[in-house]
């Protein structure tokens, strides 16, 4: 019981976070299910589907953080599996952001304001599940190699995601296509790479994304570096 009761008061923060984000994303689905009561419309069901992709990138994070305690083969492995699955679905989670422009089809079911609310509640939580996800994996790559590593890392992946989120919103790429079709897939990718200048909004869209992106993840670096220092017996 003791045991029990001392990893609790460690782990208090994670835990805390990990239930505000759950009732977060509860109350996220609660609002949705009174839209469809009061309208019997599904018009915004995607937001659902949405938030649970937006899930998966913490989950991977979790899962590559706890694989630092196994054996060192397995450990290599697990976080690089992990990793992999983290990176490739990390852009479902802020992607949520760009559901706004579906209000320009609002179908004046609901009141535009609840509608505005709904959207801003779905996507508050999948910008923050990949935030906190990112967070846990620069921490890992900090302490596999160094700070500085872990702030390229941060700066990459951020530039990755934003990309990413690009292919899913215009071009209507999902994670798992890497799998189900890798060479249409690389092809789109391969020709914003190399020729830029075809489709600048490529370019404009993932440089906007992943500068808004990095400030709201300094910010909560930075507030969470002013909370400590003010509660230092903590």
């Amino acid at each position: 019981m003791k045991n029990i009761l001392s990893i609790a008061k460690e782990q208090k923060h994670p835990l805390a976070l990990f239930l505000l984000l759950a009732m977060a994303s509860l109350a996220s689905l609660a609002i949705f299910a009174a839209r469809v009561q009061k309208t019997d419309s599904f018009h915004y069901l995607f937001l659902v589907w949405n938030l649970f992709l937006a899930w998966i990138p913490l989950g991977m994070a979790w899962l590559a953080s706890s694989a630092r305690n196994l054996p060192r083969p397995l450990k290599m492995i697990s976080i690089l599996a992990c990793s992999i699955l983290w990176l490739a679905f990390l852009p479902n989670a802020p992607y949520i952001m760009t559901d706004f422009q579906h209000l320009a089809k609002w179908d004046r079911a609901s009141p535009l304001w609840y509608d505005v609310l709904m959207l801003a509640w779905f996507a508050w939580n999948g910008l923050f599940l990949g935030v906190i996800s990112l967070f846990m994996m620069q921490k890992m790559v900090a302490s596999l190699f160094n700070r500085l590593t872990g702030w390229i890392f941060v700066i990459i992946v951020s530039g990755l995601s934003s990309f990413g989120i690009y292919l899913g919103r215009f071009l209507r790429w999902n994670s798992w296509d890497i799998l189900q079709n890798p060479g249409s897939l690389a092809s789109d990718v391969f020709e914003r790479i190399v020729t830029p200048q075809s489709d600048t909004r490529a370019l404009a869209f993932t440089f906007m994304f992943s500068l808004f992106f990095l400030f709201v993840y300094l910010t909560m670096i930075t507030f969470g570096g002013l909370v400590a220092a003010k509660n230092p017996a903590e």
